[in-house]
């Protein structure tokens, strides 16, 4: 019950960061939002709100690992393509309406431990990524400077079609992004020492 109340808590935090932002977020909405009691917040987090921002970027990390080891041993387009719709799900599911709890904490940090933190989990991600594009047949090399780019492009698809309220620049950015995998592929695979 109370290990229920805490991961309700970072849940429904998370959700309220991608609709309303870190500063658009208060300690009533929580609570509200996690139908928790008052004192619980301090209970469950002793170092407040911050903690639980933390703890929310610690979640949002571990939701993309899990994502991304689903596409383990897949090729390289494949790996893009399915890391394009983790940002996809998110973006249409709920009308346009929900950014990324993620960047919401990041953006705002004002603190170093929750940008750090947030720096950690992203470098972790970048370089499973990374990894999982070189597995696909991406060239070693190469496959580090592709994942930040398709987690540039993604990151900038899923606000700019967010504002638009329009899936379509999302695709295309998509569909560019894979092509340019795909090309790397190819031509890792005729050039192997590369």
């Amino acid at each position: 019950m109370v290990r229920d109340i805490r991961r309700r808590m970072i849940e429904r935090t998370a959700v309220l960061l991608a609709k309303h932002g870190l500063s658009g977020t208060s300690f009533k909405d929580i609570l509200e939002a996690a139908g928790a009691p008052r004192g619980s917040l301090y209970h469950h987090f002793p170092g407040g709100k911050h903690e639980l921002f933390v703890a929310v970027v610690d979640a949002a990390g571990e939701e993309i690992a899990r994502s991304l080891q689903e596409l383990t041993g897949k090729p390289a387009g494949e790996v893009a393509r399915g890391f394009a719709g983790m940002w996809r799900t998110v973006l249409i599911a709920p009308d346009f309406t929900v950014g990324s709890a993620f960047i919401a904490v990041t953006a705002a940090a004002g603190s170093s431990q929750l940008s750090e933190r947030a720096s950690d989990v992203f470098r972790e991600n970048w370089a499973r990524l990374a990894e999982l594009l070189a597995i696909g047949g991406i060239s070693a090399d190469r496959a580090p400077r592709l994942a930040l780019t398709l987690i540039a492009a993604f990151e900038g698809a899923f606000f700019v079609s967010r504002a638009q309220h329009s899936i379509e620049l999302f695709d295309l950015i998509t569909a560019e992004e894979c092509a340019v995998v795909d090309a790397a592929a190819t031509i890792a695979g005729q050039n192997p020492s590369r």
